[in-house]
């Protein structure tokens, strides 16, 4: 496990300064259904340390997109020996914004774009995850910053 945390806090921010990220939570995990889980209660740990405990409406909230957006790395964006990256920064000035932003080798299977994703029938047992995904981020999207990986991000307003 690799993990570059940034503890400073919203209340070390310059409020003179500009608008900029307070928070950095950077980890490597294996692409598997454990290293969604440990995503997830790690992300709820983070956003606890960063003032939103554990059971707040954020806090819950950004743990399940984060257990979504890592477990659909670890299913979809798997590659064999290959890690994927979770990544959170806390945004405090005006509406307080936590991005998350998951990290795969696959970088050939992107999801749907945000605003198409089609209503799933209600027997249907899987499909589910990207359509929360929308529903409860503020905005969300997937972005290739080179040949080799991709990256799907949410944003979650935290106040």
């Amino acid at each position: 496990m690799n993990a570059e945390i940034d503890h400073r806090t919203a209340s070390h921010a310059d409020p003179a300064g500009p608008t900029a990220p307070t928070g950095h939570f950077t980890i490597r995990l294996s692409a598997t259904r454990r290293g969604a889980r440990l995503a997830r209660h790690l992300a709820a740990r983070q956003l606890d340390t960063w003032g939103w405990p554990y059971g707040s409406e954020p806090n819950r909230t950004t743990a399940l997109l984060v257990a979504e957006l890592a477990n659909n790395a670890a299913l979809h964006g798997r590659v064999r020996g290959r890690d994927f990256r979770l990544r959170l920064t806390l945004y405090p000035e005006g509406t307080p914004t936590v991005r998350v932003e998951v990290t795969d080798p696959r970088p050939d299977r992107r999801p749907p774009a945000p605003g198409t994703l089609e209503p799933l029938s209600v027997d249907a047992e899987s499909g589910r995850g990207l359509l929360l995904v929308e529903a409860l981020a503020t905005h969300w999207g997937t972005t290739c910053g080179d040949p080799y990986t991709k990256t799907v991000w949410c944003e979650v307003a935290l106040a």
